[in-house]
């Protein structure tokens, strides 16, 4: 197995306490911890399936550690430890195939995470199989951690590469351990799409369990998508949703970063209507209050957020000054509004206040 130079040979010393306990991955075999790192990364064999991570960061200076995992998902935040004190943090991942978009290659097995920050420490990792708390399963049923599923585009996936970012490969950094995403976004979907390719909506459906949420995100590119079908598309969404006794939740499309000469966005291109004069974001506000759906509501949220900062201060969000690009999003962007989801899902009773992390 791979182990740390002695670079941070202390910071092993330290690690006793985390790694080795008795958790295990499967039966028979040794706990997964700090011999399956190097300095930098850590690999475990593990199956397809969830698994809670408890870290503890920090040494004998000053430390900040974040930690990203599969395809470039951020799991944990740039979290600072002061000299030779130890913190301990913990996350939940989704580990599947293929690890990252569903249409994408599969990626490597097994769990892999990226240690990262501006001066990263870690002191111990242990990794287990995810188990919900005492009492949030029924009698009878495996135990599970609870899933938030993302069906979604380009705007929301794992995007393999820098410089782009989804918001739902931001968002898992923003959820304590006990609740995993699984992002099943894909780049290039539209509503039509999604459900005609095996790959995704009839994949996706039989893993949602009762109580997930399944957020709902197309319409970037349902450009040639008339109104009567793309209402039709999100009720089939719905409908296949609480089908599997989940929860839907519709989240209108973020903003394309297209301005008016007056410092407002376009009503046609940058608020999403098509070429057909559909209104995605107005349909999809429409169904969710027809069919008593959950909304969230990212259109406006985006919408305010970009018009605040105007036309020079909203590059930093999507990749315009990398690619002239104004529909995608930068790390930076995709943060922030994976930030926004993460407070709506919390001020919509979706996901409990405890369980998220702010700031």
């Amino acid at each position: 197995m791979r182990r740390f130079n002695l670079a941070v040979l202390a910071a092993l010393t330290l690690s006793t306490g985390l790694t080795a306990g008795p958790a295990q991955a499967d039966g028979g075999q040794r706990p997964l911890g700090l011999d399956n790192c190097t300095a930098t990364a850590c690999h475990f064999d593990v199956p397809p399936g969830t698994y809670d991570v408890t870290v503890r960061l920090g040494g004998a200076t000053g430390s900040s550690t974040s930690i990203t995992g599969e395809t470039r998902r951020s799991l944990l935040p740039e979290t600072a430890a002061p000299a030779g004190e130890r913190v301990t943090r913990s996350f939940t991942v989704n580990v599947r195939t293929p690890e990252g978009e569903p249409t994408g290659p599969e990626g490597t097995p097994g769990l892999d995470l990226t240690i990262g920050g501006t001066a990263p420490a870690l002191a111990g990792i242990r990794v287990t199989p995810a188990a919900s708390r005492a009492g949030a399963h029924p009698p009878g049923k495996t135990p599970v951690a609870r899933q938030i599923l993302l069906v979604g585009d380009s705007t929301v996936c794992d995007q393999p590469g820098d410089p782009y970012s989804g918001w739902g490969q931001q968002l898992p950094q923003y959820l304590r351990r006990g609740i995993t995403v699984a992002n099943y976004a894909d780049s290039g979907e539209s509503t039509v799409s999604y459900l005609q390719d095996p790959r995704l909506w009839a994949t996706v459906q039989p893993l949602i369990r009762p109580g997930d949420l399944v957020l709902v995100q197309l319409a970037h590119n349902d450009k040639t998508t008339d109104e009567a079908t793309y209402r039709a598309n999100l009720e089939t969404l719905v409908a296949g949703v609480r089908e599997r006794g989940g929860r839907p939740v519709l989240v209108t499309p973020i903003v394309r970063r297209w301005f008016n000469t007056d410092g407002t966005l376009n009503n046609g291109t940058a608020l999403l209507v098509n070429g057909l004069g559909v209104n995605h974001p107005e349909v999809i506000r429409s169904v969710a209050a027809a069919q008593d759906v959950p909304l969230i509501d990212l259109t406006a949220k985006t919408k305010a957020l970009v018009e605040s900062l105007g036309v020079e201060g909203s590059k930093a969000l999507y990749l315009y000054n990398e690619k002239r690009d104004n529909t995608h999003t930068s790390a930076h962007g995709a943060t922030v509004y994976a930030g926004l989801v993460r407070d709506e899902l919390v001020a919509r009773h979706l996901v409990p206040e405890g369980k998220v992390r702010v700031g």
